[in-house]
This record gives C-alpha cells, structure tokens and sequence, in this order.
C-alpha cells in the first residue's frame, strides 16, 4: 500500500527460486511495477490456481496455452519483414532447442536470408550451415565456470528491435506440459542493456563452442588479431566493479532524547 492506492510489483526471472541451483545458474531477473504486467502477473496465479482462465494478456505469452505460436508468429515476422535494405535478424540464447515445428520455422527464415545467431548450451536439434536450408544459422555453446539458463530472444523487427526473456526452452516439454512465461523489455535502457549482454556472449572466443552441419562442436580460440574474451569472466569482472563504486549505505538513527 502506497499512499492511498495499492500498487503491484512483480519480478520475474528466467530461472526459478532454488537455493542450490542460483549459485551457478546464469539467470536475468526483470522487476517492474508497470500496471499492465501486474495485472497479467495476477491472471497468471490465477491462472495457476485455478480461480480464473485468462483469454487476454498485454505482454505474457503462455505456455502451455499460447508461447509456441507467439514464437513462431515472431520468427514470421521477422522472416516477412526482411530486405536487403533492412535485413532480418533472430538471436536467441537458452538451454536446448528441440521443438520440431519451431526449428521448421527457423530453417524457413534462414532460407528467406534471415541471419540466425543462436546460443544454445545443451542440447540442439537443428543443423546449422545446410546449403539450401540453414546456411544463415550460426550455433555457439558456452560452457564455463556457470551454467548459462538465462533465456533471451531478439528479433530485429524491421529496425524496430524488439527483445523478450523467458523461463522456457523451445522444447516440447517446456511449450506443452509446462506452464512457462515469454515477456518483452519494455524500457529501452534494459533493452540496449539487454542486448549488450547478448552480443558479450556472442563475442567470446575462450569458452565457445562452434558447432557445425555434422554436429560437430569446435572450441573458438581468438584470431592472430583479436584479444580473448571470457563473457562469464567479464560479467563477474563488472559486478565487482560496480560493487566497489557503489555508495555505502550508513544507517541514520534517531539521536537520543
């Protein structure tokens, strides 16, 4: 209660609360207090428990009810949207890429001469580099000191970038026997942040895996004229940083009588 309304805050996050797991998981949380998203949070639980079935959201996709065809609608989007003069762009990080009917979709973008950039730790179903099929797919896995969880999909739109994170794989666990969540970065300073983080990851060149048409995965080492990069290193390396410049905070007490 704030004044004299009541006023929502939600955080969301592309992991879950697990003690053990948040100490070596990459994950991003996203804490807002925007009306819209408090109000598909509160149709969410309700959602979940049963009170109340939602037909409408502002900015949730949900699984298992509507997150599959938001995805593929998005990777449409973006495939129709392409010109030479505004290419189309998809970049998407998570844990696995299994589900058939969105790995379909993605080879058709490719085909339309789409660049695909895709970050996938574990398990990855789709073959990049395919002449005639994916040859404007790129695959990279990152395996480190953490285990990268966080989930985040970027489409170009047209110039008009838009990016979303989500709790979910594209996997047919995840889109049909899950309830799962997919929201966009409403605030553009998030956004570019958002999306400093995903082209970080896409520059490491110490802990990157290639992985090619064969299913074959090539460690990348830095080029003659590049310098190393370790993304995982580098985010540790910033929250230090960012710890030391921090003000401190020095609790005021009332004096005494």
């Amino acid at each position: 209660k704030e004044e004299d309304r009541i006023r929502t805050y939600v955080h969301l996050s592309t992991g879950n609360y697990n003690q053990s797991t948040s100490r070596v998981y990459t994950d991003i949380s996203y804490f807002t207090a925007r009306e819209d998203v408090g109000s598909d949070a509160v149709n969410l639980f309700n959602f979940l428990t049963g009170y109340s079935q939602c037909t409408e959201w502002n900015h949730f996709a949900v699984a298992p009810l509507s997150l599959r065809s938001k995805i593929i609608e998005l990777i449409r989007r973006e495939a129709d949207l392409h010109t030479q003069e505004k290419p189309g762009e998809i970049f998407a990080k998570m844990n696995a890429l299994v589900d058939t009917k969105v790995i379909q979709e993605l080879y058709k973008a490719s085909q339309k001469g789409v660049k695909i950039k895709l970050i996938i730790r574990g398990v990855c179903c789709l073959r990049p580099g395919v002449p005639g099929l994916s040859e404007n797919i790129e695959v990279r896995s990152i395996l480190g000191r953490f285990l990268e969880h966080s989930r985040i999909i970027s489409f170009r739109n047209g110039g008009n970038q838009e990016i979303y994170l989500s709790s979910a794989d594209w996997m047919p666990r995840n889109l049909n026997r899950r309830v799962e969540i997919m929201w966009p970065i409403l605030e553009e300073s998030i956004l570019h942040e958002t999306n400093d983080i995903l082209y970080r990851y896409w520059h490491d060149n110490t802990k990157a895996h290639i992985l090619d048409s064969t299913g074959t995965y090539t460690l990348r080492t830095p080029h003659s004229h590049e310098a190393a990069h370790d993304s995982q290193r580098e985010f540790v390396d910033d929250v230090n940083t960012a710890k030391k410049q921090r003000p401190q905070f020095i609790p005021q007490t009332k004096p005494h009588a």
